[in-house]
């Protein structure tokens, strides 16, 4: 449907008819000097080809018409409104804290008797729950030493992925700042409706760096109306290799034993969320595979009617029309030259 933005400009359409009244009307008064044999001064400049070229005026002046027509249409700024289009009607604004310290690129996830990263794991597993999300608002924290807003709350869901996959260990310094990083999803959730925010947070350590201590972060948030799923990330044992990468001397290590579970634990506790262990990769994909089972939160409908500006084709047609006015009264003026010239010969 064909709409106008300031459809009030139209008025300006008559504009050239009355100024061009006002200029006769203003040159009324007897003429100032009287020129003898006017008459023959008519034919010495070419009276008949005046005549020949009256076809040409008209043809400018419907230019001219339509050049002045093109630029009050574009003046009214027209849009192309779109058929009306329903925003999604469910869904929760969830923000996702990832740790990305030092120790993430410990390689104690095994897939196929193959050690991989933690990091490497995280990120296939997170970018598998994002895409699931259709309907949901994500954003994406990603924390170390400092915490920091990756991605926004957004549908643009294909983003976060990008975002997330380009995450690298140690970009946000060694140490883990977990209360922080619940600081951030407080001011990013609170504006939220209350019964959809949801934060959840995945490390594999203890905090080390936050100015908010994680405790306190859970009671604001709490109060806040904020649900957080807690992850611990990590096996509990690993085999290190003895002399020369044999059995001899190998030994048997805990990889997560920095890892704070009763704090984890307590924050999903304060906040009405839950926590999750995730020793290995199956583990860690039933984790989100339970928090994706929420029951999606009514939001009203918000019908949206997408708008197409349709300004650049009046002013294309009148850049034509101007070209032609151009065009025709250069050739207008060369062919009256020519006869002039024939005509004094």
């Amino acid at each position: 449907m064909l709409e106008f933005s300031w459809p009030w400009l139209a008025l300006l359409l008559p504009l050239p008819l009355v100024v061009r009244w006002l200029s006769r009307s203003g040159s009324n008064a007897g003429a100032a000097l009287r020129a003898p044999f006017y008459q023959d001064w008519q034919e010495l400049i070419g009276q008949q080809e005046t005549r020949n070229n009256r076809g040409g005026n008209a043809f400018i002046l419907l230019l001219m018409s339509l050049l002045w027509l093109c630029l009050v249409a574009a003046a009214c700024r027209p849009n192309w409104v779109g058929d009306p289009i329903n925003l999604p009607t469910s869904g929760r604004d969830l923000m996702l804290a990832v740790d990305i310290s030092g120790s993430m690129a410990q390689e104690d996830m095994v897939i196929n008797d193959r050690a991989l990263p933690r990091i490497t794991v995280v990120k296939a597993v997170v970018n598998e729950f994002v895409r699931q999300r259709q309907g949901d608002k994500l954003g994406l924290i990603l924390f170390g030493s400092q915490a920091y807003i990756q991605s926004p709350l957004s549908f643009d869901l294909q983003t976060l992925q990008v975002l997330m996959d380009e995450a690298q260990v140690g970009f946000a310094g060694k140490q883990t700042a977990i209360g922080d990083a619940i600081g951030f999803a407080i001011k990013r959730l609170r504006e939220r409706q209350q019964s959809s925010r949801v934060l959840i947070l995945l490390t594999d350590g203890a905090d080390t760096a936050s100015t908010l201590p994680p405790m306190r972060a859970a009671d604001l948030a709490a109060k806040a109306g904020i649900r957080i799923y807690t992850i611990g990330v990590g096996a509990t044992e690993m085999e290190i290799g003895g002399l020369f990468g044999s059995r001899f001397g190998a030994r048997t290590v805990n990889p997560s034993a920095d890892l704070d579970e009763n704090t984890l634990r307590g924050i999903a506790e304060a906040t009405g969320g839950q926590y999750y262990r995730a020793r290995n990769p199956a583990e860690l994909q039933k984790a989100y595979s339970d928090i994706a089972t929420l029951e999606p939160i009514e939001q009203d409908s918000q019908p949206l009617r997408p708008r197409r500006s349709l300004l650049h084709w009046p002013l294309l047609a009148a850049l034509v029309c101007a070209t032609l006015i151009a065009f025709v009264s250069a050739w207008g003026e060369r062919h009256i030259g020519r006869q002039n010239r024939e005509v004094d010969e």
